[in-house]
């Protein structure tokens, strides 16, 4: 056939996604409708992953009944919530972990000042006052978990101080 000057047809098998389109560049693409979060794209209305690499996938999103209805309803609420990938979900979780862990022992070393016994801890009142009027207030574990793991950090630190002071 090439002898003659005809050209094969195009092969069919080949695919019609696009392979270098990034999830950020479909939130360029169509604004604040998607969110992109760890390499995924969400839709912001619905709280669902879409393909990133069919534009049609999206557009059959963005014109379905569901998608109309839920953005609606997003719209009127005020808050608005963008769904994010678990790995992001614990690094911001990780944070807030030292701004616990220092409320914890600040609690118990105000505890062994005051001379009051850890096991008021587990009072509901205080329980109830904790976790209404203290920031991460709510977190600090009953009194036999402040004695396993919070106790002996308070004593060694207090030794600490009192042996510096002494010199």
């Amino acid at each position: 056939m090439e002898r003659f000057g005809v050209k094969s047809a195009p092969s069919r098998n080949r695919s019609k996604t696009a392979l270098y389109v990034t999830p950020q560049d479909r939130v360029s693409e169509f604004g604040s409708e998607l969110h992109e979060d760890g390499g995924k794209l969400f839709c912001t209305s619905c709280n669902v992953v879409l393909n990133h690499v069919r534009k049609s996938a999206i557009n059959d999103h963005l014109k379905s009944k569901t998608h109309t209805k839920r953005k609606a309803e997003f719209e009127e609420q005020n808050v608005r919530k963008k769904q994010r990938t678990l790995t992001a979900s614990l690094q911001c979780n990780s944070a807030a972990q030292p701004e616990k862990s220092g409320v914890i022992q600040d609690f118990v070393k105000m505890c062994l000042e005051a001379n009051i016994p850890l096991e008021k801890a587990d009072h509901p009142a205080v329980r109830a006052f904790l976790s209404r009027h203290v920031k991460n207030g709510s977190s600090i574990p009953k009194a036999e978990q402040l004695r396993k793991a919070y106790l002996p950090d308070g004593y060694d630190n207090e030794n600490q101080l009192i042996s510096t002071e002494d010199r």
